[in-house]
């Protein structure tokens, strides 16, 4: 194994296993929505609200994390995060007040999170896999995060049992400190260059003038919205169904299982097949899956089939999203500009769990938003068919190139390119001989 190739394998690994420890805690959360509700008298949206706000600020802190990663390394912001996230799950348990809580749970864990998942991660692949490599290793590291939420979940679940709630997350607050140590692991060689690269506001304007970037942060607006609803208030769902806690965790575990295969193979699908358009199969499969739930009696058979569908279809759009926006303006900017595309995904996530804990508490129940996730699963579908997936020929280039030909006015300089013209004016490209003048005494 050469010395680049034990670099990828290094760089895969650690990163899978940061993905599969930041990510797995993060999607047991919702099982900590009853136990910590009952104890304190908190209503569902004083719950909901706090991981609202986790969303949020996790995505609009995402394009800060991800500059600092493209420009001073990933491992900072990796530590970061690791840092914010224990701290965050340690105050949890001290959280008796839905403030107290929407500071630890909301703001600290939800910077955290810009620190130490998917774009961080995805940069550095990205930066490192040659392309007809990338999709896949961007398949690898998002199953990595589907294999977190089926390893953690029903983990957390049996701390919540056996250790309670409080216990459970100062364990949990342990187990995220792993991630400094994991983070050497993605230490990056930075290349010396001498070519003028492109600026952070260039790549900004360039990506924000380029329609199909709307295009794509409008779709993956829609993925969160879907996915963070369901994965917060589906054991709540199960509950009013009167469903067992068990029936709920293995549902969850069911998601992060079959999510593992579904990002892989759409990682691997990326790699021969047009993105967009797998994407857009993507939504509109899960609006069709949805509504075959909702329309069957709903038992623990149904939604174990429901779990097993949905999560093919869970994280499968990340390996596709972080592809096409490499694909289309390459790697260098790649952690920055796909957190902007991941803030879009944190703004569906705000208000499919606020609105889901807000709709329940008006009407007693949560089929308005299971409706409005199907409409959303539609339009993503659409919105996602006209991407133009091709990369960007930047002008730069060519502004080098004249600019490397403009002719210099000194004195030097043009009697060089005087004499450059001589010779490639000479026939059969011979040299142009001088002959000595009479004046200087001598003759041929």
């Amino acid at each position: 194994m050469t010395d680049k190739s034990r670099q990828l394998v290094t760089i895969l690994v650690c990163g899978s296993i940061i993905l599969t420890l930041a990510m797995g805690i993060r999607h047991g959360f919702g099982l900590f929505l009853l136990p910590m509700s009952t104890e304190y008298g908190w209503n569902r949206e004083a719950f909901s609200f706090a991981l609202a706000i986790q969303n949020l600020l996790w995505g609009l802190s995402q394009p800060f994390a991800g500059m600092i990663a493209d420009r001073y390394g990933a491992v900072k912001a990796l530590i970061f995060g690791a840092v914010f996230y224990a701290a965050g799950l340690v105050l949890m348990t001290a959280s008796s007040s839905p403030v107290m809580f929407s500071l630890s749970a909301g703001v600290l864990i939800g910077l955290a999170l810009s620190g130490c998942t998917f774009t961080v991660i995805s940069g550095v692949i990205g930066r490192n896999f040659p392309e007809h490599k990338r999709s896949q290793a961007f398949g690898i590291s998002a199953a990595a995060g589907s294999f977190g939420q089926f390893l953690m979940v029903p983990a957390e679940q049996w701390l919540i049992d056996g250790l309670g709630w409080s216990n459970a997350l100062l364990l949990l607050a342990g187990l995220v400190c792993l991630i400094v140590p994991l983070s050497i692991g993605l230490k990056e060689t930075r290349v010396a260059t001498t070519v003028r690269q492109q600026t952070i506001a260039q790549a900004l304007r360039e990506a924000f003038a380029y329609p199909s970037f709307w295009l794509l942060i409008a779709g993956f607006f829609v993925c969160g919205f879907q996915v963070v609803f369901i994965g917060v208030h589906f054991p709540s769902f199960m509950r009013d169904q009167q469903l067992s806690a068990g029936v709920a965790v293995t549902a969850l575990a069911l998601i992060g299982l079959f999510n593992i295969f579904g990002t892989y193979i759409a990682g691997q699908l990326g790699a021969r097949y047009t993105k967009k358009y797998l994407l857009s199969g993507i939504y509109a499969l899960r609006s069709v899956v949805i509504i075959i739930f909702l329309a069957l009696p709903i038992t623990p058979l149904s939604v174990y089939l429901f779990a097993g569908a949905i999560g093919f279809l869970w994280l499968s759009t990340v390996p596709l999203t972080n592809g096409i926006v490499a694909h289309i303006f390459g790697v260098r900017y790649l952690s920055m500009l796909s957190g902007f595309v991941f803030f879009s995904h944190q703004m569906g996530s705000f208000c499919g769990v606020w609105l889901g804990g807000y709709l329940y508490d008006k009407t007693g129940s949560y089929n308005v938003v299971w409706m409005i996730s199907i409409g959303l699963g539609v339009f993503a579908a659409l919105i996602n068919w006209p991407i133009k997936e091709r990369a960007i020929t930047r002008a730069a280039a060519a502004a080098r190139s004249k600019s490397s030909t403009r002719r210099c006015r000194s004195r030097s300089c043009r009697r060089d390119s005087r004499r450059a013209t001589r010779r490639r004016n000479c026939p059969s490209g011979a040299r142009r001989i001088r002959i000595p003048t009479a004046s200087t005494g001598s003759a041929r």
